[in-house]
């Protein structure tokens, strides 16, 4: 799988080496967003990552549909699949990996970031 830049944040800069993305999505974490888009007949949408406070480790992560980018977003894509950033999330998605998984206590996305320094049992959650 390979990660593009497609509209970076800063445009007299160049893109950060490699993917340029800070983060990157499973297979699995892709096929599943484009099957729930393709439920909600969300064509032409892509997913808004972002950390925000709370949780029970002080952040958590977000993801959400989104249609456009907003002002300052950086917007990458991969596998077809649109990614928006913040700047202020940025920071916190370096080298996380996004993955779907299915348990013996339901399925959903998971997050694994290797700067966390304590993340909570759900992964939802985490400190920095």
């Amino acid at each position: 799988m390979e990660t593009t830049l497609v509209n970076p944040t800063t445009r007299s800069a160049p893109a950060e080496p490699a993917t340029g993305s800070p983060l990157h999505f499973t297979a699995k974490a892709v096929e599943m967003v484009r099957d729930a888009m393709t439920r909600e007949n969300l064509t032409g949408y892509g997913i808004r990552i972002g950390v925000v406070g709370g949780g029970c480790s002080g952040f958590q992560y977000s993801m959400d549909f989104e249609n456009a980018e907003k002002d300052g977003d950086a917007v990458y894509e991969q596998d077809g699949l649109k990614l928006y950033v913040d700047p202020m999330s940025s920071m916190y998605l370096q080298g996380v990996t996004v993955d779907y998984v299915v348990g013996l206590q339901g399925a959903g996305f998971k997050f694994v970031n290797p700067n966390a320094r304590n993340t909570c049992g759900c992964g939802q959650s985490f400190s920095y």
